[in-house]
């Protein structure tokens, strides 16, 4: 018999959820099989695979050794690892980071030390703020993600609480982004927003916009102001009112101008040889914008971080020295 005791960064999850990631050798069937048939309890007593872990929680698991025994993960790498991060803010609970174009946010087979969110970890363990032995089921992780081709703000958490609130407030959009690109052509209206209906094929990694509703289709909504132009290219701010895959490189790409660099959305055969490598695209501000504050980070209403202009790589050509942008 093995028990674990509920930590705070373990507090406030499922039964099932906890399990999952702190005996990663029990196939879930029988994790299901094992609570019904009360050979998994919490505190001695029957329990329910939705039960919420409240910190103090005993958990008895009588269960085969052979179900604990995993692969160690290489913690020497997050002390092997020299932490590069662009760090916009920090306090005890987030981080908020700005990623380069190029970078990776979380593992591929390619890459797993190279990622934003290894970086993170490491930089955590090697300050003392992360001491991955000590974790049950708990990993400093990321709160949004960016293409890999696209930069910009960032949210990690560094608690499972800060994990949980970031998370819910993402889901209920209590946060305002806004976004810098440069897209191909003189865009006529200097100000919109835009309606339309977008369709993510997940086997092709793209997304279908349509002017119309069609079954399958998640309505979208991109507003945008044009900031300045210069040629055939022109600088937009764009807020996304609704969240989409894929959505404002899709989104303006259907109106006839796709973002300069876009190779899934447009066409930048021409725009490599000019030397946009990356699409032009960039969150550059995060506001957060909470409905109540009675929670871990209430503290953070209201206040609104922004990215140096000078650390955007596509900006150059449009910034005017003395003239404001924004």
């Amino acid at each position: 018999m093995k028990e674990f005791t509920i930590q705070k960064n373990d507090a406030g999850q499922r039964l099932d959820k906890f399990l999952s990631k702190a005996v990663k050798g029990l196939p879930t069937s029988l994790m299901y099989k094992y609570i019904r048939t009360k050979k998994i309890k919490v505190n001695r007593a029957r329990t329910q695979q939705s039960y919420m872990l409240c910190e103090g929680d005993v958990i008895q698991l009588f269960i085969r050794d052979e179900f604990f025994a995993s692969p160690k993960e290489d913690l020497g790498a997050l002390f092997r690892i020299l932490p590069k991060l662009n760090i916009v803010y920090e306090d005890e609970n987030i981080m908020l980071l700005n990623k380069r174009p190029g970078v990776l946010v979380h593992e591929d087979t390619a890459a797993a030390e190279n990622t934003l969110i290894m970086h993170v970890q490491a930089y955590l363990a090697q300050k003392g703020e992360y001491d991955p032995a000590e974790e049950q089921s708990f990993a400093p992780a990321l709160c949004n993600r960016i293409d890999r081709n696209t930069g910009g703000i960032v949210i990690a958490a560094k608690n499972a609480e800060a994990l949980r609130v970031m998370n819910e407030k993402i889901r209920n959009d209590e946060l305002s982004k806004r976004y810098l690109c440069v897209v191909h052509g003189a865009v006529k209206e200097k100000r919109a927003t835009l309606h339309g209906w977008l369709r993510k094929d997940s086997a092709r990694n793209t997304v279908e916009v349509s002017d119309t509703k069609k079954n399958g289709y998640k309505e979208i909504i991109t507003k945008y102001r044009v900031l300045r132009q210069k040629g055939e290219e022109t600088l937009l701010e764009v807020e996304l009112v609704t969240g989409r895959t894929h959505q404002i490189r899709a989104h303006l790409s259907h109106i006839g101008h796709p973002l300069v660099g876009d190779g899934k959305y447009g066409i930048n055969r021409t725009d490599r040889q000019k030397g946009y490598k990356y699409q032009a695209l960039y969150a550059y501000c995060l506001e957060f914008r909470f409905l109540d504050t009675d929670h871990a980070l209430g503290y953070l209403n209201g206040k609104s971080f922004s990215l140096d202009l000078n650390e955007i790589w596509f900006l150059k050509d449009f910034l005017r020295e003395g003239e404001k942008l924004l």
